[in-house]
């Protein structure tokens, strides 16, 4: 929904202090870490993509890892932004009970030349603060199989069975049930209002919250930017419904063992270079919808082809491609 408004006001004048910062991050590496969830694990329970600067790693101790400092190159085309983010990974299971790993490709909105990974936002519609050093965050529950229990607690997290590039209708809070002739696009949108006192919080989401309509409720008075994800899944290789189930369920399933999709979630940890991120939104930054363009002086950037290039070894080795009997970890599917 908010997709679609974006659109529309791209053919006008930007409103007084609205930001649209808009950019690709390419694959980092996709391995069965969690430093938020599962600090210090090695391996974390689940499968994970990860995008960001090459910092990532199994712990990230915010009073010993400042991620603008340690980090050397960024996944991001703005090449201040050293942050990180990640998602669980996506599998197909076939038929016969095999499964596959589903790859993520670039948003063909302007991002073709990207090597898989997602597209990176941060939204405002007025005035905001932008996160403080060690800021992380989390969005959605694993744990989550039905609607009721995902649309009680957040929102905007949807998903988009792509009949073209620019399909942005039909969005479910569950995966699709047919075959996506252009892939799966995954919404992930985080709360945008902080505590202003504490950058993490022992659910690693307590310390934010979702406005009350325009307005941040006093318990979590300070605006912040709305980080949002959109993820490119290539579900086109198994769109064969020869292959799915045979009792004609959908046959995705997330790397936690989810198929139903409302378990839906999204990792956040902030590490752009000092103020650059408030400099952007200050500068009411906006990016092309369609090319890959961030309209913002006070930002640098890099091409797509040296963002590709920012990539780190997996920690965990372990078989990841091919058919296999079971998903990463051995987690149920459930």
């Amino acid at each position: 929904m908010y997709w679609r408004s974006l659109l529309a006001a791209a053919a006008v004048v930007p409103a007084v202090d609205a930001a649209t910062l808009r950019f690709s991050c390419s694959q980092l590496v996709v391995d069965r870490l969690d430093p938020l969830v599962n600090p210090g694990a090695l391996p974390s329970p689940h499968l994970h993509q990860i995008v960001g600067g090459n910092a990532f790693n199994a712990s990230m101790d915010p009073q010993v890892h400042d991620l603008p400092t340690t980090a050397t190159c960024t996944s991001c085309t703005p090449i201040e932004d050293f942050s990180n983010y990640w998602t669980a990974t996506l599998f197909f299971r076939a038929r016969n009970g095999t499964l596959h790993r589903v790859n993520t490709f670039g948003n063909e909105l302007g991002y073709t030349g990207a090597s898989g990974g997602q597209t990176v936002y941060y939204l405002s519609s007025g005035k905001v603060t932008a996160f403080k050093p060690g800021f992380r965050m989390t969005v959605g529950d694993p744990k989550f199989r039905t609607a009721a229990e995902l649309q009680a607690k957040y929102k905007y997290m949807d998903f988009t069975c792509l009949q073209t590039s620019m399909t942005r209708t039909g969005q479910t809070l569950n995966f699709p049930n047919n075959p996506c002739p252009a892939g799966i696009m995954v919404s992930i949108r985080f709360p945008t209002c902080w505590d202003g006192k504490n950058t993490d919080s022992p659910d690693h989401q307590s310390h934010v919250a979702y406005p009350n309509g325009n307005a941040c409720p006093a318990s979590h008075p300070v605006t912040v930017p709305q980080v949002f994800y959109e993820t490119y899944w290539d579900t086109r290789p198994f769109n064969n419904k020869a292959e799915w189930p045979a009792d004609g369920s959908q046959p995705f399933v997330w790397s936690f063992g989810d198929k139903t999709g409302y378990g839906i979630h999204g990792d956040y940890v902030f590490g752009w270079k000092g103020d650059a991120l408030q400099r952007a939104m200050d500068q009411n930054c906006n990016s092309d919808l369609f090319n890959n363009n961030i309209n913002c002086n006070t930002l640098k950037t890099q091409t797509l082809a040296a963002a590709n290039k920012c990539t780190i070894p997996r920690k965990v080795d372990e078989n990841l491609d091919g058919w296999l009997n079971t998903l990463p970890g051995d987690m149920p599917i459930m």
